[in-house]
């Protein structure tokens, strides 16, 4: 599709935030899956079930404007996706992987989030109002996904950080014990 106005850009991002829920929704399982803290775990299982909306919201603007949702691959979500998947597979303390899951998960929002936020702008210049309410409904769920991200990572982090000094400690003490000299006889 060629883009010639503001209206082609909007479709355009549109259809590219649709298939972006699309990828997000079929990656959503395996994180949850992966994640070691129930509160995690909860928190994918909960976006999962909202990220099926935000897709329906899109196919009901598309419905509502006689075009199709689909068409057009999500280059920017396929690569973040990808890097979860090497988080998913890289084998770490359980509280480290959490960590990782967060950081993998909260670039997954804050890329939702700059698209939504773009798209709702497009439709109020428009004139897309009903379109633009239902963005903005989107828009202020992926801000409060990644706001519970970051009070899950609070604690995750703190776990993966004293998990990281006892390991430190244990080591310490392995090499201090190696180290020792035998005493002269």
């Amino acid at each position: 599709m060629k883009v010639n106005s503001l209206r082609d850009l909007y479709v355009e991002q549109l259809k590219d935030l649709y298939d972006a829920e699309n990828q997000i929704i079929k990656a959503l399982p395996k994180m949850a899956d992966t994640a070691n803290s129930d509160d995690l775990r909860s928190a994918f299982e909960e976006h999962m079930e909202k990220t099926r909306g935000h897709a329906q919201r899109i196919e009901r603007i598309f419905e509502e404007m006689g075009e199709k949702a689909k068409g057009q691959k999500c280059k920017g979500m396929e690569g973040l996706i990808k890097e979860g998947r090497e988080v998913i597979e890289e084998d770490m303390d359980e509280d480290v992987k959490d960590a990782a899951l967060i950081a993998a998960a909260q670039r997954v929002e804050h890329y939702e989030i700059a698209g939504y936020g773009t798209v709702r702008t497009y439709a109020t210049l428009l004139g897309e109002r009903d379109a633009a309410a239902l963005l903005e409904q989107t828009l202020e769920e992926e801000k409060e996904a990644d706001q519970t991200l970051n009070d899950i990572a609070e604690h995750i982090n703190m776990e993966a950080n004293e998990g990281e000094a006892e390991e430190e400690e244990v080591q310490g003490a392995k090499r201090s014990k190696t180290t020792r000299r035998k005493p002269a006889a």
